[in-house]
């Protein structure tokens, strides 16, 4: 029968909850889309706009630091009251700010746009994140966070490939239509199902099947009680240094593009290819959900698994993620004055009649699989060693350190490749530049091996909380 509150009898049932979760996997997809149209549209917007492309990725540097600083403020409002209506807002946001950089006719206006729309994405980074963490059993957070993952590498993906294919000619359409999908999925919110703080936490059972409530809320004075959780001093660090190198892949697109170039195409073709390429070598990012589930048998037989996995997984990319920079694409065919449809199946065909790019493709997937275990794995860690109440606000602070690190890889690997173009011509200055900053992953693995020397002892302070508060928590109907 109904409930009291006069919702449908379904309403929190299994179904209803798969519902939310498709729903925000797929909303998070879309931000990310969002965040990714741009960076493969710098060549055709630099020439229609007449700006440097440098300054086109000071956009998006800039946008990411917006994106992550609105981001713990969202967190920390979120962890305080109702999430649901934070949610839809800030969709409205990012989709109204996306369809409004369609519209720009100068630099200023795509910049203040963009900058309109990543005060939107910073809701979804840090709200959703903490809805999603409620929804999610504990034995299977790594694996279902690698799905999340997944959403966010291939709603990038999808942002670069709307960037390529449609506006390699027409350069706002992307634009508009991330924004045109954003608006309906933003109505879909409306009929979502926000869960109880802590309902998956196994300490807090006890708790709700009595019929009682998790009213704890955040207040400032738990903002100290964060930085004391030694594994989140060194979460941040790994969040800032490890996007130091993934930071620089937004320039990979553009690799792909000057090394189509090279093979004596025009821009408009090698635009539309070198993104083609650009996607499918990072179709390894749907190992996530692998490295996720490893991560979630680890930890149930070790505590410090998971931090080790991580520590494993970002070492062992770095020499496939330099061979990927370095090799080259030779003996490409693709015809002249073709449409997307056709350059698509030009480049598809490539990866079996075309050693080069066949090559080239298992190597990508390699080193992407690798390195797609860092984000369920770094997610994971701080879900597990933050209280309920704590992870919006927290993930917050990890978007700050994630969005400095990718603004200052986009930047100084942007300069980087600026600096060997004195010394080598494209596309070996876009590729050594890029393995460069692969280097950045060493002191990531590093601090994963710090964060499982501390990690025990922090899961077993919350677990100790937990239940304390389970135990002590007043009946509300007595």
């Amino acid at each position: 029968m109904p409930s009291f509150l006069g919702k449908p009898i379904w309403w929190g049932s299994p179904a209803h909850q798969l519902f939310t979760v498709i729903v925000f996997v797929i909303l998070a997809s879309l931000d990310n889309a969002a965040r990714g149209v741009l960076p493969p549209l710098y060549a055709v917007v630099s020439r229609d706009l007449q700006v440097s492309e440098a300054a086109l990725g000071m956009v998006t540097g800039v946008t990411v630091i917006a994106l992550s600083v609105t981001s713990v403020g969202w967190g920390y409002w979120g962890d305080r009251r109702a999430r649901k209506p934070l949610l839809f807002y800030g969709t409205l946001i990012w989709v109204a700010g996306m369809g409004l950089t369609g519209q720009a006719a100068t630099f200023n206006q795509l910049f203040l746009w963009q900058l309109v729309a990543a005060v939107g994405i910073g809701c979804i980074a840090s709200v959703g994140f903490s809805v999603i963490s409620d929804l999610i059993p504990a034995g299977r957070r790594g694996m279902m966070l690698g799905f999340w993952g997944i959403s966010q590498g291939g709603g990038a993906g999808l942002g670069a490939l709307l960037g390529g294919a449609l506006g390699a000619y027409e350069w706002p359409l992307p634009f508009f239509g991330v924004a045109a999908v954003g608006l309906l999925f933003a109505l879909l919110y409306l009929f979502t199902f926000e869960p109880e703080r802590g309902r998956t936490e196994p300490e807090l059972v006890p708790l709700f099947e009595a019929g009682r409530t998790y009213d704890h809320r955040i207040s400032r004075a738990d903002l100290r009680r964060l930085w004391a959780v030694t594994s989140n001093r060194w979460l941040l660090l790994v969040a800032f240094v490890g996007p130091l190198a993934y930071g620089s892949r937004v320039w990979l697109a553009r690799l792909f593009i000057a090394k189509v170039e090279a093979g004596g195409y025009s821009l408009e073709t090698a635009t539309i290819t070198g993104n083609m390429f650009s996607l499918l070598f990072e179709t390894g990012f749907y190992f996530a959900i692998l490295s996720g589930y490893l991560g979630d048998r680890w930890q149930r037989h070790n505590p410090r698994g998971r931090a080790r996995l991580g520590m494993g997984l970002v070492w062992l990319a770095i020499p496939f993620q330099i061979v990927v920079f370095l090799m080259p694409l030779r003996n490409l065919n693709f015809p002249t004055e073709a449409n997307v449809p056709t350059l698509t199946g030009a480049v598809l065909w490539s990866l079996v009649s075309n050693p080069w790019v066949g090559s080239t493709f298992l190597v990508a997937l390699l080193a992407i699989a690798l390195l797609a275990g860092d984000s369920p794995t770094r997610a994971a860690l701080y879900t597990e060693v933050n209280l309920p109440e704590h992870r919006g606000t927290v993930t917050g602070f990890m978007t700050i350190a994630t969005g400095l690190g990718l603004a200052l890889g986009n930047w100084l690997a942007g300069l980087t490749i600026s600096s060997l173009a004195h010394f080598y011509a494209p596309p070996l200055n876009y590729a050594l530049g890029l393995a460069l900053f692969q280097l950045w992953l060493i002191p990531a693995g590093w601090c994963y091996y710090q964060i499982s020397k501390s990690v025990a002892e922090d899961l077993a302070g919350l677990k100790r909380t937990l239940n304390l508060r389970a135990e002590s928590e007043p009946d509300p109907f007595t």
